[in-house]
C-alpha cells in the first residue's frame, strides 16, 4: 500500500514498524519481522509502504507520532533520509546510506545493517581464502555497504564492475571497470559478488557472467545478494565451474536480525524465519 493510504487507515493508529521503499510489494521483510514480533509477543506490527518522493515530507512528520517505532529503508530511499534523521551512526555515515531508523526517546537515529548482513555469511570462509582482491558486479543501492564490508573484512583491493565505469574513475576506495574487461581481474580474486538484479525473478536466465566465462569462477567464493530464486543463474554457474556458492537469503535475514535487535533488544528467531522463507521461495 502507499504511505498515504497507510496513514489514512486504522493500521497507523497502533504501534508499528515500517518498510519504506518503492516498490515494496515483493518484499519478504514483513513476513520476517511479523514472525519475530509474534514470537516474542511484542505489541506491534510491521507494514511495507510504497513511498513516492512527494510523500517524504509527510512521512517525516509521521515519524514523530508515538505509534511509529522504527523503520527499514530500501531502494530508492536509502540516501533520502540522511538529512531527516536526528543522528547518523558512524557506520551509516561511512557507507553514505541508511537502511534502518531507530527511535530512541523520540530521537531518530539512522543506521545501516546491510554491511553486517553481507558479512555474516562470508565469515565462515575467511580462514580459507586470501584477502587480496574482491570483485563486485553492480553500482546500485547495496554496493556502498558491500564495499564498506569488504574493506572492514580486510580485502586489499576491490574492483567494482559497472556499465558506466567512468563515473567512478576518481574513487580511491576501489578500481572501476566495465563488463568488457572484468575478466582481467578475476585470476587474483577470491570473492566475486553479484550486487545487480540480474537473475532475480522473473529474469532468472540472466547473470553478470557470460556462459563462456564461468571457468573464471573456479575455486572462488561466488556470492549473489539476489535471494529470489534461492539458486540464481550466477550461483548455478559457480557450482558448475567448481566455485563456492553463497546465496542472498542469509544476507537478507542477518540485516533484518540486526535491525530487529536495534529496535527491540531481542534476537531474531532465525531458524523459524528460514523455515517460513523455505516455504515461499523456489529452490
Amino acid at each position: 500500500m502507499t504511505f498515504t493510504k497507510f496513514k489514512e487507515s486504522e493500521l497507523s493508529n497502533s504501534p508499528h514498524y515500517l518498510l519504506i521503499g518503492n516498490p515494496v510489494s515483493h518484499s519478504v521483510s514483513p513476513l520476517m519481522h511479523s514472525t519475530a514480533l509474534k514470537q516474542h509477543g511484542l505489541n506491534a506490527q510491521y507494514h511495507a509502504v510504497a513511498v513516492a518522493m512527494s510523500e517524504i515530507t509527510s512521512l517525516a512528520a509521521h515519524f514523530n507520532v508515538p505509534d511509529f517505532l522504527g523503520a527499514n529503508i530500501t531502494i530508492p530511499h536509502k540516501e533520502n533520509f540522511l538529512e531527516i534523521v536526528d543522528e547518523i551512526t558512524e557506520v551509516a555515515q561511512e557507507i553514505g546510506a541508511i537502511n534502518t531508523i531507530i527511535k530512541d526517546n523520540g530521537k531518530l537515529i539512522g543506521d545501516n545493517t546491510d554491511a553486517y548482513g553481507f558479512t555474516v555469511p562470508v565469515e565462515e570462509y575467511l580462514d580459507y581464502v586470501d584477502l587480496d582482491r574482491a570483485i563486485v558486479f553492480g553500482s546500485g543501492g547495496a554496493t556502498k555497504a558491500i564495499i564498506y564490508a569488504l574493506k572492514a573484512i580486510g580485502f586489499q583491493e576491490i574492483v567494482m564492475v559497472s556499465r558506466r565505469p567512468e563515473r567512478y574513475s576518481d574513487s580511491n576506495e576501489f578500481i572501476s571497470c566495465g563488463y568488457d574487461v572484468w575478466a582481467d581481474f578475476a585470476e587474483e580474486s577470491s570473492l566475486i559478488i553479484n550486487a545487480t538484479p540480474l537473475g532475480m525473478i522473473p529474469n532468472t536466465d540472466a547473470s553478470p557472467v557470460n556462459d563462456d566465462q564461468i571457468e573464471l569462477l573456479r575455486e572462488k567464493l561466488c556470492y549473489d545478494i539476489v535471494y529470489n530464486p534461492k539458486e540464481t543463474k550466477f550461483l548455478k554457474q559457480a557450482i558448475r565451474s567448481g566455485g563456492i556458492p553463497i546465496g542472498g537469503i542469509d544476507m537478507l535475514i542477518h540485516q533484518g536480525a540486526k535491525s530487529f535487535k536495534l529496535w527491540t533488544g531481542k534476537d531474531f528467531p532465525i531458524g523459524l524465519i528460514k523455515m517460513k522463507l523455505d516455504e515461499i521461495f523456489p529452490h
